[in-house]
């Protein structure tokens, strides 16, 4: 199946191309940017739907009919799931029971998909939950087969407009759409089902269905609390919470005053029991009191009632900006949670997150706290999405709005307006800022009041994260496995200088390295400085596309793949006169003695027109291999293109001579040294130029991590995670600091990259990415700076 098959759309079918010019497209191409239902909604933008099929590449894509649907169905907010019901229904038909059974599954099972908790629903989860709908689907397209359609695309995105040319549906499209579906509800029939299968694939500990319990005690918020006060990636907020109430002077509690008066000389009256009456009457002589009495004359005053308590929502919203981004981000979630968690408070609480838009998202486990801490917007000023909440029509009684920002945010002129229009619904401002000063203001009659001031000793309360309590367990726990790590990374591996074999097939480079990996490298295409851009500079790092090969290094290799797009890899050992041939994928292994076909010495095993050759150009006969089914040898005359060919490929190859670099595969201590600097295994890592590269130590360590296998921990609960293929991901304590990643080469360029940015050596560069390229200098000071400043802060020395 090739690229315009896969995204291929029909005429009057449940989904369209269409195109969002308001939209920039990193691939540059912005036509048919958008995938739409008509008159139901949007599906999704065309470079997300791209990035999510990336993810199910390895197990085949599904068929792109069902994934649109249940990509729909698994979004946050409003669904119209009535109107895609409607369309899938009026297909049926009256001879085919079956099928209209098949139409009611796949129903139920886009319901189902609907029901499932909010936290299926968002980032790897969702991922997750994909692939584990579509694994062993049926009508999926192979592994293969769906990486030559990405490969496709990334070359040119543009094919996509060949597949937005409707074409008449026809039922065999329909019936494997609704049979996909169906398949997967059999397998999965409930909301329970999913969520039962899903509790192994998620990164969350837990993942429930959306019934929460209510916090009624005091002692159970004390628990949330300590909770997040135990957990290394919420330590930061949950220190400060009960700081933050000490002092905390909001009211938690609005009274509103009963039925009837409370009290004092407003509350006298001419009517009332005996023994309400006033003690003055009781002076009057006999006949003048029961007068009084009789005439209603008599002073009464009525019973005090106690006031009411006044039932109010509260509104939380929270500034998710990039000005508010690092330690005022921690403290306004740990401000929010003060108020929502305190333990006289029993108002129900909504809490937003303000940045392009507003999202609504609730803190009750420790695991949306950690999900939404992540949570930030590129935008720098937040002021329309505030006076966007605002403008909404709200029917909810007795709101109490807090908005809780940056400091410096209030100087921008466009928030302080929306502020200023909305005070009389804006209860409460919360600034915070960068050394822990909390400030409140109330908005009362127009005016806003200062009520008080909190300065948080951060240093102090960040002092002792929770992983120092168990550091010595830690330490000594050596029995377990080597820590996990992924096939591949944002950024290329380096490629090591010991190979078995290297490739070239269809306009791609492949290598078996002598840790039985097959790897792609590529090429750059970057050329704007000739003169700069030298042999070793068009050369890239590799991605690991298989794992424990079993082949050994001996004789001569070609690759090649079969008609189902799966890596053949032929062998020709001269000295056991024995012919192999491997399939990576599935491990089907064949052999062939030749010692009977009198092979002649220096015949070169080559690959050329869907076949195997031992060739030599000067013989007048060779021998073919078959790429296909068990193997077999054949002699065939010799075609002069195969030379020709051959010279061509072993020109090319010949580039990849010197893209091998020494890296450190054997880490032995990982610390830092006095002069502030990463040390990886007896090197520093210290600028050069206008580079980061590793050269030999020769200052002593200041901070040393505690090893256990491949992992390494320092003593304030940061982590730097090794790879022998040679690379590092760093893990801090600290929430604000993302996963990022650094290869480990030895006295060359290096580079630093996250899961969204990278910078450095274009050697590491992938080939197609959306990583948005910035300076090695830029990122080593918002990520790996501040990974050692953390340590250096908060570890202890050794």
């Amino acid at each position: 199946m090739d690229l315009v098959s896969y995204f291929q759309s029909y005429e009057d079918y449940f989904w369209e191309w269409i195109t969002d010019k308001d939209v920039r497209d990193p691939s540059g191409y912005l036509e048919n940017n958008l995938i739409s239902i008509p008159n139901v909604g949007v599906i999704g933008y065309r470079p997300y739907i791209i990035e999510v099929l990336k993810e199910l590449q390895t197990q085949g894509f599904p068929r792109f009919g069902p994934f649109l649907l249940t990509m729909y169905a698994t979004q946050d907010g409003y669904l119209n799931l009535d109107g895609i019901f409607y369309f899938l229904r009026k297909l049926r038909t009256e001879e085919t029971s079956s099928f209209n059974l098949d139409i009611t599954n796949a129903c139920q099972l886009l319901e189902n998909l609907s029901r499932v908790g909010n936290s299926m629903k968002k980032g790897q989860n969702r991922i997750n939950l994909f692939q584990t709908l579509f694994k062993d689907s049926v009508y999926s397209v192979s592994a293969e087969e769906s990486e030559y359609i990405l490969t496709t695309y990334y070359r040119g995105p543009q094919k996509i407009g060949d597949s937005a040319h409707q074409l008449l549906l026809t039922s065999d499209v329909f019936y494997k759409d609704i049979e996909t579906l169906s398949h997967i509800h059999n397998k999965f029939p409930t909301t329970e089902s999913i969520i039962k299968i899903m509790q192994g694939w998620v990164e969350e500990p837990e993942i429930k269905e959306e019934v929460t319990e209510e916090r009624t005690t005091t002692e159970s918020e004390k628990d949330f609390i300590q909770e997040l006060i135990e957990e290394p990636k919420t330590f930061q907020v949950g220190s400060l919470i009960k700081r933050i109430w000490s002092g905390l002077k909001i009211p938690m509690k609005h009274l509103s005053p009963g039925e009837q008066p409370i009290g004092g000389v407003s509350d006298i009256a001419n009517k009332g029991e005996l023994h309400r009456m006033l003690l003055s009457e009781f002076a009057n002589e006999d006949e003048v009191f029961m007068n009084r009495v009789a005439n209603n004359e008599a002073l009464y005053i009525q019973r005090e009632i106690p006031p009411e308590e006044n039932v109010f929502e509260r509104i939380i919203l929270i500034d998710t900006s990039l000005k508010n981004w690092g330690t005022p981000k921690v403290l306004s979630f740990a401000s929010a949670l003060a108020v929502i968690k305190h333990p006289k408070a029993h108002s129900e609480c909504k809490v937003y997150a303000l940045g392009q838009s507003s999202i609504a998202m609730t803190l009750d486990t420790v695991e949306e706290v950690i999900e939404n801490l992540n949570l930030v917007s590129g935008t720098l000023d937040v002021s329309e999405t505030l006076d966007l909440f605002f403008k909404k029509e709200r029917s909810e009684k007795d709101l109490e709005v807090f908005f809780i920002t940056n400091h410096e945010n209030l100087a921008n002129e466009h928030l302080q307006k929306v502020i200023h229009e909305n005070r009389n619904r804006l209860k409460f401002l919360v600034t915070t800022a960068a050394d822990g000063e909390l400030n409140f203001y109330k908005h009362h009659l127009g005016a806003r009041k200062h009520i008080q001031k909190i300065l948080l000793p951060l240093k102090e309360l960040w002092a002792d994260p929770p992983y120092r309590k168990f550091k010595k367990t830690i330490s000594r726990n050596t029995k377990g496995g080597k820590t996990e790590v992924p096939l591949n990374y944002p950024l290329l591996l380096p490629i090591s200088k010991q190979k078995i074999a290297k490739f070239m097939y269809e306009g791609e480079f492949f290598i078996v390295s002598s840790k039985k990996q097959l790897l792609r490298t590529y090429l750059s295409d970057n050329y704007y400085n000739k003169k700069y851009y030298s042999v070793y500079s068009i050369l890239k790092g590799c991605e690991v596309l298989f794992e424990d090969i079993s082949v050994k290094d001996q004789g001569m290799f070609a690759l090649a793949k079969n008609k189902q797009q799966e890596f053949i890899l032929c062998q020709y050992q001269p000295d056991k006169n024995l012919v192999s041939k491997l399939n990576i994928k599935t491990k089907e292994y064949s052999e062939l003695n030749v010692s009977g076909f009198d092979v002649p010495v220096n015949m070169e095993l080559v690959y050329f027109n869907r076949h195997f050759y031992l060739h030599q150009s000067a013989l007048p006969t060779i021998f073919e291999i078959n790429l296909e089914g068990e193997v077999s040898l054949e002699p065939v005359k010799n075609d002069p293109e195969i030379a020709k060919n051959l010279d061509k490929v072993k020109i090319e190859v010949d580039k990849l001579q010197h893209n091998a670099y020494n890296f450190i595969s054997s880490f032995i201590h990982i610390g830092i040294n006095e002069n502030r600097n990463l040390v990886v295994s007896k090197n520093e890592l210290r600028f050069w130029g206008t580079s980061i590269s590793l050269f030999k130590n020769q200052s002593p360590f200041f901070l040393v991590a505690d090893q256990n296998k491949n992992k390494f921990t320092f003593s304030d609960g940061s982590e730097i995670i090794a790879d022998s293929r040679g690379m590092l991901t760093f893990r801090s304590i600290n929430s604000n600091i993302p996963e990022f990643y650094m290869p480990t080469t030895v006295n060359a360029v290096m580079a630093l990259a996250t899961e969204a940015e990278f910078g450095g050596a274009e050697y590491f560069l992938p080939d197609h990415t959306l990583l948005k390229v910035r300076t090695i200098a830029e990122m080593y000071e918002d990520y790996l700076q501040p990974f050692i400043d953390q340590v250096l802060e908060y570890g202890v020395e050794n």
